[in-house]
C-alpha cells in the first residue's frame, strides 16, 4: 500500500468539517516544516482552515527555534491552521496540550508551556504561531493561527537532546501515524474552538490534573529558581521564589534534577 493511502483523510474530514466550514486536509510526502509552510501561505493571503501533514520534515521546528526530528513512520508531524479571534490568547498551547494528552493516554503529563511528557521523557511538543490577516491589524481582529504538533511514535536515540525522548508505542503498541491523527484531529479542532469561545479558564482544571511541574523545583531562563505552584486562569506559570510568588508568561522553564 502506498504510504499516502494509509492516511484516513476522508474520515478526518468527515469528523472535522461540520465544525469547521471550508476545512481541508493535505498529506505531503516531505516538507521543511508544516508550520513554516502554513505561515508562508498565510502571509501570501491564504487563510482557509487546513490540516497539513508531512510524512517527513526536513527542518521541523520546536519552541525557541529548536530542531524537531521527524522521520516517516517513526513520528507524526502536522499543523492545524485556521483564523482565530479569542478575547485572550493566553494559554492556547496549554489548552492544546490538554486536548492531545486526554485523547491519547491517561499517563501523558504536561510540562509548561508546550510539552507532552511520559515518565520524565518528552513525547511531543506544540508550537503556536500567528500571522495577521489584514494589512493594518487591530487588537481584536482575527489572526491566522498555526498550531504545530510533533509526536514521537517509535523509540529513537536521545543523543544531542536536552530531554530523553519517549515514544507513543510504549503506551499504545503498534500505533500508526494515520490512526493517531484520526484520534487527535477532531479533538484538537474542538478544543481550539472552545478556547476561542471560553479562554484557558475552561481548561484550567484539566491542565492541573496533568501538570508535571506543580510542586517541583524549577529554574527559569533568567537564572532564578523556585517551586512551581500551578497555573493561573490565563495560563501563566506560578513560581514561588525567594522574593515571593511571580507569574511567568514567557520564560523557558526547566525542571531541576532531583
Amino acid at each position: 500500500m502506498s504510504p499516502a493511502l494509509a492516511w484516513p483523510a476522508e474520515a478526518i474530514w468527515e469528523a472535522v468539517a461540520p465544525r469547521l466550514p471550508g476545512f481541508t486536509i493535505e498529506v505531503l510526502p516531505e516538507l521543511d516544516s508544516t508550520n513554516s509552510e502554513l505561515m508562508r501561505r498565510a502571509r501570501a493571503g491564504q487563510a482557509d482552515p487546513v490540516l497539513l501533514v508531512a510524512q517527513r520534515q526536513t527542518a521541523g521546528r520546536g519552541r525557541l527555534g529548536r530542531a524537531w526530528q521527524a522521520e516517516p513512520g517513526a513520528s507524526l508531524t502536522f499543523s492545524l491552521g485556521l483564523p482565530l479571534a479569542p478575547a485572550d490568547w493566553s494559554g492556547l498551547s496549554l489548552a492544546v496540550g490538554v486536548a492531545v494528552a486526554e485523547c491519547l493516554e491517561p499517563r501523558i503529563g504536561l510540562k509548561w508551556p508546550n510539552d507532552l511528557w511520559v515518565d520524565g521523557r518528552k513525547l511531543g511538543g506544540i508550537l503556536v504561531e500567528t500571522a495577521s490577516l489584514n494589512a493594518e491589524p487591530n487588537p481584536g481582529a482575527a489572526r491566522y493561527t498555526v498550531i504545530g504538533i510533533g509526536l514521537n511514535l517509535a523509540a529513537r536515540a536521545g543523543e544531542g537532546l536536552s530531554t530523553p525522548p519517549a515514544a507513543l508505542r510504549e503506551l499504545w503498541p503498534g500505533a500508526q501515524a494515520g490512526e493517531v491523527l484520526l484520534r487527535v484531529a477532531p479533538v484538537l479542532v474542538e478544543a481550539v474552538l472552545d478556547f476561542q469561545a471560553m479562554g484557558f479558564e475552561a481548561f484550567r482544571a484539566r491542565y492541573e490534573a496533568r501538570d508535571l511541574l506543580r510542586g517541583r523545583a524549577v529554574t527559569l531562563s533568567d537564572g532564578s529558581a523556585g517551586t512551581a505552584l500551578g497555573v493561573t486562569g490565563h495560563g501563566g506559570l506560578l513560581v514561588h521564589t525567594a522574593s515571593g510568588v511571580s507569574t511567568v508568561t514567557s520564560a523557558e522553564v526547566s525542571v531541576r534534577p532531583a
